[in-house]
């Protein structure tokens, strides 16, 4: 990290300071107080931020950041802290150490912060304080963030105040460090009060994540190590894109930041290839988790933080794993994760997850998070309170009102180019409606060669596979700017594959080019326009080229339905959308 030009000078004398601070002019707001922010790792460093952001609107306090060494995980913190901050405000732990703050803050405690000049203040990174980690905590039984060997150095307690968030965390700590019991402040969850803010922002965070069209969300939450879900399941996540109906379905990953720090985001993305390829959406470490969860309709996870959140929301909540071995069993998160349904890999996803929206009580659940974290009304006021009150005699002042809701930012998911080919399934009801399941067509966990289609294959042509293209009944253009016209590039295509029955060539949004095989043959088959309607009140639905194709081939091979005429409903689970056509007869 680079020494900033203007700063915190390095001797730690008060009166010097304040010598230079009223010296130099070049400053535009006054700086009455210097906080600095202390990360141990990329967990740690995001739940800082947000706690830090509730001065946003205290005068006179400008915010500095640093990294405590030591931390197996500190992969990428560096860059996350720069680029919340900027390179001004970001010092060495050496730097850090030799100037004066009038506060530190920290979202993960560490004994060898004790050199800090500081008061210390600390918080949880997560949904309290729940993980055993011997190799912080010195023993078996503290959790993490409440042993002696974190909150002492040579027998003296290091923080100034210890936050809790909840009244219950007491007496294990009166069992893992009692001399630190004096220095506990009762004050909540500022990121769970600042989730339930920003739930007004559902159907933004939603089409953000590709919820869509009748999508629902399945939020997969991974913590880290070998208990967690990517350890103990790592064919599910591709188990889920492959056998959840991509019209239906929308499969959304939210890992620990300690998975991307050990093994770095190529990495992450390399083990996650085969998903990523059939339409899994992957979250970053630094932000999205929350979006996501306010956005989900199930949650599928384990023992970390997330999933408990998720579950405090009243999402239904499957466990994929359950780490009980590396949980404090005093904790709440010890007691829902051993309560909380389960997800057995080797049944039907598709029915299990079905199966806990009809019958999940979150009721359970939010008995264990009530034992989690203290009702307190706004955490957000009483965090920002407590750390003006340790600025006070630096001029600083409360404000009158409580810190204003910040919703939290819009979820940026990473996602690859996506299936392009897809089995499908379909079925034509008595009032000539098209139900359709599209699913994609990826090799399967477990067995040697690709999975048999289901039903007929439908590819795009983006389709670099030459031997799916031949299997193919449905072949789809996705891209209108294209440089060969509509016509002339369906036409080609039928010359080609003369097996096809339906081929699409998307114009618009909602509005495509058909060349539909009728009478047994192609080329030469029927052309059509195909497009949806706006209903009154209602913005103009999207038609999926490929959905669309599919519905129509399930058209043509389901006997006995005659001669598609001017209008067809596709429905997708719950969702329907009705199609229109004009042609050349």
């Amino acid at each position: 990290m680079s020494s900033p030009s203007h700063g915190p000078p390095a001797s730690p004398h008060r009166d010097e300071r304040d010598a230079r601070d009223e010296q130099d002019g070049s400053g535009t707001w006054e700086v009455k107080a210097r906080v600095l922010g202390v990360a141990r790792n990329l967990t740690s460093a995001t739940r800082l931020h947000d706690v830090l952001s509730l001065l946003r609107d205290v005068r006179g306090v400008e915010i500095w950041y640093t990294v405590n060494p030591g931390s197996d995980f500190s992969a990428g913190l560096e860059d996350y802290l720069l680029s919340v901050s900027g390179e001004r405000h970001v010092l060495s732990w050496a730097e850090a150490q030799h100037a004066h703050f009038d506060l530190a803050v920290a979202c993960a405690v560490h004994s060898s912060m004790h050199v800090l000049e500081a008061p210390l203040v600390v918080l949880p990174h997560g949904a309290g304080y729940n993980r055993l980690v011997a190799r912080s905590t010195g023993d078996t039984t503290s959790p993490a963030g409440l042993s002696r060997a974190e909150l002492t150095y040579d027998g003296a307690v290091v923080p100034d105040v210890i936050c809790l968030s909840h009244e219950g965390q007491r007496p294990r700590l009166a069992v893992s460090c009692p001399e630190a019991l004096p220095y506990t402040e009762v004050v909540g969850d500022p990121a769970h009060q600042r989730t339930r803010q920003s739930l007004p922002l559902r159907d933004r965070y939603r089409r953000r994540l590709g919820a869509v069209d009748g999508r629902k969300l399945v939020v997969v939450n991974s913590t880290w190590r070998e208990h967690s879900l990517l350890g103990r399941c790592p064919d599910l996540l591709l188990r889920l894109v492959a056998e959840l109906p991509v019209d239906e379905f929308r499969v959304v990953l939210v890992s620990h930041p300690n998975v991307w720090a050990w093994h770095d985001p190529h990495g992450v993305r390399y083990r996650l290839g085969p998903a990523l390829d059939a339409g899994l959406a992957v979250l970053p470490p630094q932000e999205g988790w929350r979006a996501a969860l306010i956005a989900a309709d199930w949650i599928v996870g384990d023992h970390g933080s997330t999933t408990f959140y998720g579950a405090a929301l009243g999402l239904p909540t499957l466990l994929a794993a359950d780490g009980l071995d590396e949980l404090d069993p005093a904790s709440p998160t010890a007691a829902f994760t051993r309560d909380a349904p389960r997800l057995d890999p080797r049944r039907d996803l598709y029915e299990q997850l079905l199966s806990i929206a009809a019958t999940y009580d979150p009721a359970v659940s939010q008995a264990a998070f009530d034992d989690q974290v203290q009702p307190l009304g706004d955490s957000g006021r009483i965090v920002r309170d407590l750390l003006c009150g340790r600025l006070a005699h630096r001029g600083i002042q409360v404000p009158s009102e409580p810190p204003p809701p910040r919703p939290v930012p819009e979820p940026e998911p990473h996602t690859e180019r996506g299936p392009q080919t897809f089995d499908v399934v379909g079925t034509v009801t008595g009032d000539g409606t098209v139900g359709i399941r599209r699913f994609p067509h990826v090799p399967h966990p477990g067995r040697d060669r690709a999975r048999e289609a289901r039903g007929f294959l439908a590819v795009t042509d983006e389709e670099t596979r030459t031997e799916l293209r031949q299997s193919a009944d449905v072949v789809v253009r996705t891209v209108a700017e294209s440089e060969v016209p509509a016509r002339a590039w369906a036409e080609q295509r039928a010359r080609e594959l003369p097996g096809l029955s339906v081929v699409v060539a998307a114009l618009e949004e909602d509005r495509h080019l058909v060349l539909l095989r009728e009478d047994g043959r192609l080329p030469g088959g029927r052309w059509l326009e195909a497009y949806t309607q706006r209903e009154f009140g209602m913005p103009t639905p999207r038609l999926d080229p490929v959905l669309l194709g599919s519905a129509l081939c399930q058209w043509l091979m389901t006997p006995h339905v005659g001669r598609l005429g001017g209008e067809l409903t596709i429905r997708t689970g719950d969702h329907e959308v009705r199609v229109r056509f004009t042609g050349e007869e």
